[in-house]
């Protein structure tokens, strides 16, 4: 039997945090797409389960078109059965309106809810957790272990940082319960690890990455489990359609905006992203205080190539005061000001020093 497990689709996303307005459309309608083609790809590679462990949706506010076609995927592939558990992003009102359930959909609850498949020989079990529930609900957790049990849960595996709050994964407490599958879902990474002596846990990661925090590949895991003897392989079939990177890029010593791509440019040349591909640039490195940097000149260098580049300044000021403290120009004088300025932090004066001398040179101030 071939299950996939999803996760983190967060269908309905705004895209607007580094995309202009028609790109976050058109990326919002992508996403949108992506899971499309999961669902062909299920029906053409003889899936009979998708497991969706939590965010399908990423806000209460859905839209008519995301919610006419997840419905309309579920409806068109009666064969397939969806398992669905809500995550902290997901509401109800996606299935606001409808009178009847498609039978092919499978709900969960505040209660452990089970599925039989495969005549009985795979359960599939999950619990929407919440802070009522989260605590008993390893406890009341019961399988019968000549069964291959799939256990599905949304939240925070203890371990891992999350910038959402989602209820915590107790995985000491699911150790030795008979679980062979856990299948979750919240971290946008993919992840897969020992559970315990009998079964693994897993997190497939986000289908698409939305944002620079989830760069690197995404897509799902497909499951293939024997019936019969309970064997069960998994694969990570990465599937977005645009994949994500951030490069670094060491400027130090660079004088100039024109060696600054010069320096880049090789760096991307060698990484090899195709122009589907969104790109974030991170220079780092020393550069001098007098350094001509023109940020949206370097830019519109690479715009072109890739389906979206943004390019981040972490480099640090490097400052001689020395050379300014016995200038009589007005630079010289601005400088001492600034250094002599006990209520300013040491970085805070260099900043400040950077600014005015471009202000001071009449160069853009960025």
């Amino acid at each position: 039997m071939k299950i996939i497990h999803c996760a983190d689709l967060h269908l309905d996303s705004r895209m607007n945090a580094n995309l202009e307005k028609d790109k976050a459309k058109e990326r919002k309608g992508e996403i949108l797409h992506t899971f499309e083609r999961m669902i062909t790809y299920a029906a053409e590679n003889g899936v009979s389960a998708i497991l969706i462990a939590g965010d399908l949706f990423d806000t209460k506010n859905i839209s008519a078109i995301a919610r006419n076609a997840v419905l309309h995927q579920i409806t068109a592939h009666p064969a397939i059965r969806f398992y669905y558990l809500k995550g902290n992003h997901d509401r109800d009102n996606f299935l606001s309106g409808l009178e009847d359930l498609p039978e092919n959909l499978k709900m969960f609850g505040s209660e452990w809810t089970s599925y039989e498949e495969a005549e009985g020989r795979i359960t599939v079990w999950g619990m929407e957790l919440s802070a009522e529930n989260a605590e008993s609900a390893w406890v009341s957790l019961v399988l019968d272990s000549r069964k291959y049990n799939i256990v599905m849960l949304h939240g925070q595996e203890a371990r891992s940082a999350s910038k959402d709050r989602a209820e915590i994964i107790n995985l000491k407490a699911l150790r030795n319960k008979g679980i062979d599958y856990l299948a979750l879902g919240h971290i946008h990474a993919y992840r897969k690890e020992q559970l315990d002596a009998r079964g693994i846990y897993c997190y497939p990661g986000c289908l698409e990455g939305r944002g620079f925090d989830e760069c690197g590949e995404h897509g799902f895991v497909l499951l293939e489990i024997e019936e019969e003897t309970g064997n069960c392989r998994q694969e990570f079939i990465p599937f977005a359609q645009r994949r994500l990177y951030t490069v670094s890029v060491d400027v130090t010593d660079c004088q100039t905006t024109a060696e600054l791509i010069s320096r880049v440019e090789p760096v991307l040349g060698d990484a090899g992203y195709g122009p589907e591909s969104m790109v974030k640039i991170v220079l780092t490195g020393m550069l001098d205080v007098a350094c001509e940097k023109d940020m949206a000149y370097l830019l519109s260098a690479f715009r072109q190539r890739f389906y979206y580049v943004k390019v981040y300044d972490e480099t640090a000021l490097k400052i001689d005061v020395e050379d300014y403290m016995l200038d009589q120009s007005l630079k010289g004088e601005f400088v001492r000001q600034v250094m002599a300025d006990e209520a300013l932090a040491e970085e805070d004066k260099k900043i400040m020093i950077r600014y005015g001398l471009q202000a001071i040179a009449g160069e853009e101030v960025q």
